[in-house]
């Protein structure tokens, strides 16, 4: 039997769109793997989960699911420290993909939040590398920023669900709170400051 090359944890199907194609055209064999317990509300991580349900059945793409929706865990455990509740959230889902490519016969892990010009992309290499040691298999590691734009075109072309920010609470919290304050009427401006 032969070895499973890339287990690829992906965020959401916008991210993985463009990493696939070029991983295709270099003759890479993977598996896309779903995970993310920081995406809420309920009704945004079931639209992400779906879309990415979508492409993967479309492209033919294996797709593994460890379909938890962890509002109550991730709050409980970012609420201590939210302001390192990156690394937690990016901890939790490494050490799933790591732990599970181990466990069946993969030979490598990565994740398409590789891709994104947002996320914290140092961390997520330093925890991944960590994963690689606990686990005893190899991070594939790329850069795929460069191909923020690609990505995007792409996802927009094949009609995608596009999301508006990285998945918690606390994410949307920032994304929309300028442009609340922006949109808001003169009048109704919060004075309480």
């Amino acid at each position: 039997m032969a070895e499973k090359e890339l287990l690829l944890h992906c965020c959401c199907a916008p991210c993985l769109i463009a990493p696939f194609y070029k991983l295709k055209a270099e003759g890479k064999e993977l598996t896309a793997f779903w995970f993310n317990p920081n995406i809420h509300p309920l009704l945004e991580y079931q639209k992400r989960r779906d879309t990415l349900r979508d492409f993967a059945g479309k492209e033919n793409i294996e797709l593994l699911e460890q379909d938890e929706y962890g509002l109550m865990n991730f709050l409980q455990t970012t609420l201590k420290d939210i302001n390192n509740r990156c690394q937690y959230c990016y901890e939790t889902r490494l050490n799933a993909v790591a732990k599970t490519a181990k466990e069946l016969g993969y030979s490598s892990f990565s994740t398409t939040m590789l891709y994104s010009k947002y996320q914290k992309h140092e961390l997520i290499v330093d925890i991944a590398l960590k994963m690689s040691a606990k686990y005893g298999i190899d991070f594939f590691y790329e850069d795929w920023r460069s191909l923020w734009w690609e990505g995007r075109k792409l996802a927009k072309e094949a009609g995608l669900y596009r999301q508006q920010y990285c998945g918690c609470i606390f994410s949307e919290e920032e994304r929309y709170r300028e442009q609340i304050q922006r949109d808001r009427p003169k009048e109704n401006k919060d004075l309480s400051n």
